[in-house]
């Protein structure tokens, strides 16, 4: 039986135990089902070229294929891949375990067991939300909000227990990411079931918003504001410029929604006082942006260090994400590419970019740390540059592509003639999607081949295993006493 140690708390005996084993489920169910989420993405995108490919049958349609693929990404991907740092992190953060081992199981098996793969299922079979970001249906949102909670229980207690006055921004986005996605769940995927019209929407409309901004964006911050100073041993730049991002994001995102709905019949002032935040926040993520680069300073362009190269790449597509996204809400950039490639090419750099390259990296580094794990930094440097290629591919060519459905859709020609232009487009998104699977292949082979504790070398080599202190103060102080006493005697 592994030890249940990461060597981060063998280095500081006094620290916490970091559960591994969790960490270690929670990674491979991450892949796994991330494999699932792209082949329903792949599939679905060779519908479109091929429209009769799957022969009439319901389970193949492509809009059951899109809504798994979707939901795959944010629950199966993303969802495991931030528990699997949370169960690294939060010991460090905090100085003391999470709630419950036993909790962690039974939070693992409802997470992939009762959630992920039966939304499939139930979703394959026909009964889903026509709802964005919110497809599986009611009975399975049930068992997210229990889920939700039972992630509050087990990782927000050691915050709280610690007392919050020099809490590290990673605990604040962390404390914040759970909070409010166990508010906003609710209020995206039972409100618009029991709100009619245009109201419904509005509620739809948030959610939209808040599984990225509430959910997966403080979460992916939290392992960039982690890594960081964690793989580099220097601190970060700001900690006024890091609060005050933290301040701003949360107040700006949830004002955001609306600006799905630009020129409905929503009204016109809830639209400008979305456009107005989503301005706002591309000012705030400016912000954050400058303060997580400079902190960067002197790792070089490519870090050495491949969990500390997968955020870097994150945080620059974080920056070109959110001003698209400003620039996107305005009115007149939004009547010409809203409906279009444009914006599914947005979407995919914020969840196959900037949250899946912070999720990468929160991965790689907590895995590096586990004593007993398999680990080949060349396939990991592989994943990096195939990751790289396939998703600037996909996301400028959808770009494209949508630039050239508004165009012809602004001359008033036939809406045929934008189907037969994009299918180029669409030709080389599905050719872009091999080089996308093929990194993650690669991903998935730098966690299970190499050498026994292969990460633990190149830690050695490069930052070494001390606590860093600007992250975690009493791991660090308990670590500088141990080596005092041990040069002491």
């Amino acid at each position: 039986m592994p030890s249940n140690h990461s060597f981060e708390t063998q280095a500081a005996p006094q620290g916490p135990v970091v559960e591994t084993e969790l960490v270690y489920a929670h990674g491979l169910a991450a892949i796994l089902t991330l494999f699932a989420a792209i082949s329903f993405g792949i599939f679905a995108s060779i519908e479109l070229l091929l429209p009769d490919l799957s022969g009439g049958v319901p389970w193949l349609s492509w809009g059951r294929l899109r809504y798994d693929h979707t939901q795959g990404i944010l629950f199966g991907w993303l969802g495991n891949a931030f528990l699997a740092f949370l169960y690294h992190a939060v010991p460090v953060l905090t100085g003391r375990s999470v709630t419950s081992a036993r909790l962690g199981r039974w939070l693992f098996g409802l997470w992939n067991f009762v959630i992920v793969i039966p939304g499939w299922m139930l979703v394959l079979a026909g009964f889903s939300q026509p709802l964005e970001w919110a497809e599986f249906p009611l009975v399975i949102d049930a068992f997210v909000v229990l889920a939700l909670v039972l992630m509050a229980i087990q990782f927000l207690p050691p915050f709280f227990a610690r007392g919050i006055e020099d809490l590290y921004v990673s605990s604040w986005y962390i404390i914040g990411g759970l909070i409010f996605t166990l508010l906003a769940y609710p209020m995206g995927n039972f409100v618009p079931e029991l709100v009619p019209g245009a109201r419904g929407a509005a509620f739809s409309g948030l959610w939209i918003h808040d599984a990225v901004g509430l959910f997966v964006t403080p979460l992916a911050l939290a392992i960039i504001y982690y890594v960081i100073p964690a793989a580099s041993r220097r601190p970060i730049y700001s900690h006024f410029l890091s609060m005050l991002g933290f301040w701003l994001l949360f107040f700006l995102y949830p004002l955001n929604g609306t600006h799905h709905y630009v020129f409905s019949v929503i009204p016109m002032s809830a639209q400008i006082g979305a456009i107005t935040a989503s301005a706002l926040l591309g000012v705030d993520v400016i912000l954050v942006v400058a303060n997580l680069l400079l902190s960067l300073r002197g790792t070089g362009w490519f870090p050495r260090d491949v969990a500390l190269r997968f955020v870097g790449t994150g945080t620059v597509f974080y920056l070109i994400v959110s001003i698209q996204g400003s620039i996107q809400a305005q009115m007149a950039v939004n009547q010409a590419v809203h409906f279009s490639d444009w914006v599914i090419g947005h979407s995919h750099l914020a969840m196959l970019g900037f949250a899946t390259f912070a999720a990468a990296g929160g991965i790689a580094h907590a895995w590096q740390r586990i004593p007993w794990a398999r680990y080949s930094a060349t396939a990991m440097n592989w994943a990096y540059w195939l990751l790289v290629a396939g998703v600037a591919i996909m996301v400028v060519d959808l770009t494209m592509a949508g630039i050239v459905e508004a165009r012809i859709w602004q001359s008033a020609a036939p809406w045929l003639d934008s189907v037969r232009a994009a299918r180029p487009y669409w030709l080389v998104r599905t050719h872009s999607a091999i080089l996308i699977a093929a990194g993650f292949i690669a991903f998935f082979l730098g966690l299970i081949k190499g050498p026994k504790g292969g990460g633990l070398a190149e830690v050695e080599s490069t930052v070494g295993f001390e606590p860093v202190a600007s992250i975690a103060p009493r791991l660090a102080t308990a670590y500088s006493e141990d080596a005092a006493e041990g040069a002491a005697s």
